[in-house]
This record gives C-alpha cells, structure tokens and sequence, in this order.
C-alpha cells in the first residue's frame, strides 16, 4: 500500500491493526508491523480484536482518531493466519514439563512425571476450534440452528455460494479487483495474484452433492460456508484536509457506524440485523436510499437469516423498537464482487478488505452509499454507512 500510495514514511501518524489469532509472542501486530516496515520510531501502533469485526473496528477506531483530532494519516486494516494458529499444550502438561523447559529437573524426576501425564488425553495438544467459549458450540452448528429456526433451504443457501462465486470470479476475470490483491510469491517461485479458492466452474448441482459438516441431516456444508484462509488487507485513513495538501483523492469517507451484542444462546450471528439499522439511523438513511450493501458471508445461512429478518416487521418491534421492518435488499445490490463464501476469510482482513472494496465501488460507479454488516464470534454484530467524496 505504501509503494502504491507512494506515501511518505514521516506523514504517518501511527497504525491501528485487528487480528483474532495473535501471536503469543507479539500481540501488538500493528507496532510490530511499523517496527519491521522501518518506519519512524514516532509511528505509533496497536492492535484491537472484536472477532470477525476486527478489521473494521480498526478501520472506525482510526476514524475516531483521526476526527478526535489527535492524528491525521493512519494505516488500518487486519490479517490473520489461520494455517499458523498456535497449537497450546494443556496446562497440566505444560506445568509438569516447565521444570525441564527451565532446565531445573533431574534425569531421575522423569519417571515421576511420566507417571502423571495420563490419561494422555490429558496432556496431548489439541486441534483449536472456533467454539464459543460460553456454548461450547462451534460457529456452523450455531448456524445450523439458525438456518432452522429462520427456515432457510439448502437450496437457498447454495444459490446464495454460487452467487458468491459466479460474482467474485467475474471481478477477477474483468480485472476488477487488480488494483485491490498484491501478489505473492510462493517459495517455489510462482506468483499469485487471485485468491486461489474462488470457484468459477461451481453449480447448484456440483453445490447439492456436497454433505452436511455440522449436523448429520443439516444443511451447512464446505460449498455454503466461507473457508478459514491467511490474509492481510489495509486501508489509508487521511483527515481531509491533509489528504488535499498532501495531492491525495479520497475514495470515500465513513457517515457512521455501529457495534451490537445479542444472546450467544440465540441466534450468535444475527447481529448485523441489529447494528446495520442502527448504523443507518446514525446516518440519518433509510435502507431504500443505500445503493450497495456489502455483507459478511460466514455462511449462506447466516446472511439468509439476517436478510429474512430485516424483512420482518415482528423483528423490527420486538428487536428494534420499530414499527415497520428495516426492509427488503435487492439481490443484485447485495455483495456485488461476491463475499467471503468465495473470496475466503481470514478473521482479521476481511472488514477492511470489505471497507476498500466498497470505497473503490463508491469512487468508480454512480454510486452515493454503501452499507456493510459483519457478525462476529460471541454474539458481535457490526454495521458502517460509507458515502461517496
């Protein structure tokens, strides 16, 4: 981003960053990404963490920053490495073990350590998992559960992939999405410049022979489900005036946004139902005046579930203390270069890859406003109204 902005190393103020998987011996990404870039020691850097929303929160805690008036250029965004997740031992085994590690036990305390490290179930490594810590479920059996309760098909949530697809392989093909995907080499030299996992051969049938991952007769499977990945995305972040004094054209600026909570127990990532509304009425818009609305997809039946709901009039009383629904989105403004079903989603990168992709969209067409929506882990909704410049 910086040879592209050929922006200079001293007008950077500082770097907000958002990660899910940080790594156990450095945190802080956003500081150590400003110490191995070189940059000066006086660019500051933190690193927030809102699940699946992590790289929007850093997007709008910049925006808030820089409006607050205590910076004026900021590099957000977020990356995660799903591959290198760290894989932690028991904290019995590590106890048991810490004596050796430390080099403060003897050859002969070994069979006594030995005797204690059963059942090995005890003290094996295990495979992490995204489950939530207070329902012990993972994120697709909780959408299993919502795609019953919303009474979303299979059908519906492999129309919904193969959209994704169709529209993402259609953005690489036309060269949409050059100016967005820094290429990368691989060690054994071969240059990458589209994300590998986007499906443009797919169909409904080759979508239908596919099984159930979260339940034996549900209908959440790997074609409808957004795929765990590595990635990185960011986003320059200049306070208006110093963009024009430094010759740079904004693509968009932020009109609002919103975080929300909901019940783990209930519907975990119904969120974006609730902050997207929300995120509107802070804009001062109506769904009818927004021309493109950018959603999350961590799985078909997620989206599904939110789109029925702001459609639903007993939601918007119940939920939002409205008395009519929010409204329908017109199929053909919702994730028009595809979603994260077929782009992939690294925890950390996909709100601001979401946030360039939609600000490009703004800049290029004759388009005014953009709606984004996030669910999160933990029963986290995230919402943005971004406008054209």
């Amino acid at each position: 981003m910086l040879e592209r902005t050929n922006l200079s190393q001293q007008d950077i103020d500082a770097i907000v960053w958002g990660g899910v998987i940080l790594p156990s011996t450095a945190p802080n990404v956003g500081r150590e990404i400003a110490l191995d870039l070189g940059l000066p020691a006086s660019v500051e850097g933190m690193t927030v963490t809102r699940a699946c929303a992590s790289g929007l929160q850093s997007i709008t805690t910049a925006v808030a920053a820089i409006e607050r008036g205590d910076a004026d250029v900021i590099i957000a965004g977020g990356s995660d490495s799903t591959s290198n997740a760290e894989v932690s031992l028991p904290s019995k085994a590590v106890h048991l073990l810490a004596p050796f590690a430390f080099g403060k036990a003897s050859p002969s305390d070994v069979m006594g350590v030995l005797s204690q490290l059963m059942p090995l179930g005890d003290i094996l490594p295990k495979m992490p998992k995204i489950a939530e810590r207070t329902t012990g479920e993972v994120m697709g059996e909780s959408a299993e559960k919502m795609a019953v309760r919303n009474e979303i098909s299979r059908l519906a949530q492999d129309e919904l992939a193969l959209r994704s697809h169709e529209r993402a392989a259609a953005a690489i093909e036309s060269g949409r999405f050059d100016d967005e995907v820094v290429a990368v080499e691989t060690p054994t030299g071969a240059l990458v410049s589209a994300d590998t996992i986007v499906r443009a051969d797919t169909s409904i049938e080759r979508l239908g022979k596919l099984k159930p991952v979260f339940a034996k007769d549900g209908t959440l499977t790997a074609g409808n489900s957004s795929t765990l990945t590595d990635g990185a995305a960011s986003v320059l972040l200049m306070e208006e005036q110093k963009a024009k004094a430094l010759g740079y054209t904004p693509l968009a600026a932020f009109k609002s946004w919103s975080y929300v909570g909901v019940d783990p127990t209930d519907q975990l990532l119904i969120g974006p139902a609730l902050a997207m509304p929300r995120a509107l009425e802070r804009a001062g818009l109506d769904l009818a005046d927004i021309d493109l609305v950018d959603m999350h997809e961590a799985f078909a039946a997620q989206v599904l579930s939110v789109l029925k709901v702001l459609g639903s009039e007993s939601f918007a009383q119940h939920r939002l203390g409205r008395d009519t629904a929010v409204g329908e989105i017109d199929p053909a403004r919702l994730n028009v270069h595809g979603g994260s079903i077929a782009i992939g989603h690294p925890f950390g990168a996909t709100g601001a890859r979401m946030v360039t992709t939609m600000a490009n969209e703004l800049h290029r067409g004759d388009k005014e406003t953009a709606l984004l929506g996030i669910c999160a882990a933990g029963g986290l909704g995230a919402a943005a109204v971004l406008e054209r410049v």
